[in-house]
């Protein structure tokens, strides 16, 4: 069986509303961290969500 090369990280609400996305990253292909602008049901606007570590 192949060893997966994905991992999960965090991607969390720059506006400190506490809410959060769980994406998969390849980090061989891709080596910048994850930066996306999402809409947040907290905030109810679009903010930039930035990638942290997932702590299980």
């Amino acid at each position: 069986m192949a060893k997966k090369n994905t991992i999960l990280v965090k991607l969390v609400s720059s506006e400190g509303s506490g809410y959060f996305f769980v994406k998969k990253r390849n980090p061989k292909q891709l080596k910048e961290k994850l930066n996306f602008k999402k809409y947040d049901p907290v905030l109810r606007k679009h903010v930039m969500f930035n990638e942290k570590k997932l702590t299980s």
